[in-house]
């Protein structure tokens, strides 16, 4: 069952934000993003550092937020 998106492109535009997103008690901005595939969300890209055994390991993070149902929606003219 496909699911509607609730926004349209250009309110999605117009009004979103960046998220805040916390990793190991590190905050982080996740960025308004129009993905290449057409949907809309928001893309962190960065390092941190986690603890392994009381060894600390640098890890990258990419992680995308998408708007279930955004990559139906209308393309622009």
């Amino acid at each position: 069952m496909a699911v509607k998106c609730p926004v349209t492109r250009a309110e999605f535009r117009e009004g979103a934000q960046p998220v805040k997103v916390v990793i190991n008690d590190i905050p982080m901005m996740a960025e308004v993003k129009e993905f290449s595939t057409g949907s809309l969300g928001w893309y962190l890209n960065g390092k941190t550092m986690i603890d392994v055994g009381g060894k600390q390991v640098s890890v990258q993070i990419g992680m995308n937020l998408t708007i279930v149902g955004s990559k139906d929606l209308p393309k622009d003219e």
